[in-house]
């Protein structure tokens, strides 16, 4: 009885968090229209998106039953596919009812998981490693306050496998202080991989950001009008602002957001969340241009998709005021 019970109390939980997504988004639609190129119909998505999902299975169950027929190079095709289908997931998502969201990541994640299963079988799994240093720092004049110390958890190599896209980024850094301005530059991708204890200032407006493996890094980044894909991070702080922001095995790190959507966390632990405090020259426009002038106080309605019972997730919490950091203020100045 008890159990019947428990499921009951978990269904309306589920139930009672759509109705107030798609309350949210029914607002959201009504009160502006949307510029985006990337924007597909509910219906256009969804062919598309299957489409794709049964090709990378097909090819996927092919590998698995001849793998002698197959290479790695195969096997980096379909982690690429993978990408492109999280990509377009990442780049509709904000205009998709939550169930369709829900649905399209779990069918992601069972993709990741197959992928994983069939390489595992044919490539030895490599550990995790950073291969070079970090280049020559750019001359920077800051304003940003003592570092808070933050508890350094140790290094597990990660058992997702994850294709970095190939946009302009910074890749395979290890310290310094690492500058990037988009201000005068076309709005669009970038890519923060491989990190060990650096810092990252990105000034300006970007259209995503995708970030993979970083240990005890710093993340400081002025609005994106997209989406953040977080996927693999320890030991840091990420100071964002974006519309959709998605976190996936993170573990003992900080999020500071300003977020238009519910951030959604999956497979993390030990993560704590606090309101957004970057400042520099020009954010309020920049944060008015990407339509998050507007502090929704999502950052504190964290969903964590492997928790599903009604109480609180153990997994996620909210940082107390006097743990958060004060505003960090960033500038730089061309050498």
């Amino acid at each position: 009885m008890e159990d019947q019970n428990d499921a009951a109390i978990q269904k309306k939980h589920q139930a009672m968090i759509e109705r107030l997504s798609n309350r949210h988004q029914t607002r959201v639609r009504d009160k502006e229209s949307d510029s985006s190129p990337s924007f597909e119909s509910t219906d256009s998505f969804l062919a598309r998106f299957d489409d794709l999902k049964q090709t990378i299975t097909s090819e996927l169950g092919r590998i698995e039953q001849t793998p002698e027929s197959f290479t790695k190079t195969d096997l980096d095709s379909v982690s690429a596919s993978i990408s492109d289908l999280e990509k377009l997931l990442a780049e509709n998502s904000y205009h998709l009812p939550s169930y369709e969201v829900r649905a399209s990541l779990k069918s992601i994640s069972d993709l990741k998981e197959f992928l994983e299963n069939v390489s595992s079988k044919l490539v030895p799994r490599k550990k995790f490693s950073f291969k070079s240093k970090a280049a020559k720092q750019r001359q920077i004049v800051s304003c940003v306050p003592e570092q808070v110390e933050v508890e350094k958890p140790n290094v597990v190599p990660s058992k997702d496998i994850c294709r970095v896209l190939d946009t302009p980024g910074f890749r395979n850094r290890e310290g310094g202080i690492l500058v990037e301005d988009f201000k005068g530059n076309e709005m669009g991708e970038f890519t923060l991989s491989d990190l060990s204890s650096c810092e990252v200032r990105l000034m300006g407006r970007s259209r995503a950001i995708y970030i993979h493996r970083l240990r005890n890094c710093k993340i400081y980044a002025g609005p994106t009008l997209g989406s953040v894909l977080i996927e693999d991070v320890e030991g840091c702080v990420l100071v964002l602002a974006s519309h959709q922001i998605r976190i996936h095995n993170a573990r003992g790190s900080y999020f500071y957001l300003r977020v238009r959507s519910r951030p959604i966390i999956e497979d993390s632990n030990g993560v704590r969340f606090a309101p957004y405090c970057l400042q520099y020259e020009g954010l309020e426009d920049d944060l008015k241009e990407s339509r998050l002038e507007e502090e929704t106080g999502n950052w504190a309605n964290v969903d964590d998709f492997k928790w599903l019972r009604a109480l609180q997730s153990p997994n996620w919490s909210i940082l107390p005021e006097a743990e958060r950091i004060t505003p960090v203020c960033i500038s730089t100045v061309e050498p």
